[in-house]
């Protein structure tokens, strides 16, 4: 059982999103999907068209709903590439200027933030445990793992595994 999991998470791409792990059916009460759907209608509703600048603005109050509903603060206005995950969206900070690659999973309590002048750049698919924080300018490097309550200063290769105060590297991902 344990190597068909692991099978799957290889498969999951870091460069091309999987929009339907953001998929939620309209009424349900899923709130970190509908915040992230709020920001995806805001983002493909920019225009000086009526009805687009109509849905904007609707898009802008949900924004602000579903922020107040799961205590995020994720700006409406950010670069997160599809396929976002977020099962617990509690107390999660990101920076406007921040880069969130493809196919992602945050949980709660993760701040992506800056520090002497610069933002993360996070990879595809990148895994960010509960507590974690990544300051300043340096980039997590695609199919990566962030350990929870990890405090990233540096870089992260490709396919590492970041974990500590302040983190470390301890190991990398096995490919199948």
């Amino acid at each position: 059982m344990a190597n068909s999991s692991s099978a799957t998470q290889e498969n999951i791409s870091a460069s091309l999103p999987d929009l339907h792990r953001e998929y939620k059916t309209l009424f349900s009460w899923d709130p970190s999907r509908s915040l992230i759907a709020s920001i995806r209608s805001y983002q493909c509703n920019r225009s000086n068209n009526p009805v687009k600048l109509a849905i904007q603005k609707i898009a802008i109050l949900r924004h602000r709903f579903w922020s107040v509903v799961t205590g995020a603060d994720i700006p409406i206005n950010c670069q997160i590439g599809g396929g976002l995950l977020i099962p617990h969206p509690n107390g999660i900070v990101i920076h406007p200027d921040a880069i969130i690659g493809p196919n992602c999973l945050l949980f709660q309590q993760v701040t992506i933030g800056q520090s002497h002048g610069g933002v993360p750049i996070i990879g595809g698919h990148v895994d960010i445990g509960a507590g974690a924080k990544i300051l300043g300018a340096i980039s997590v490097g695609d199919h990566a793992v962030v350990g929870a309550n990890a405090v990233v200063l540096t870089n992260v290769p490709m396919g590492a595994t970041a974990v500590g105060i302040p983190a470390t590297v301890v190991g990398q991902r096995q490919k199948v």
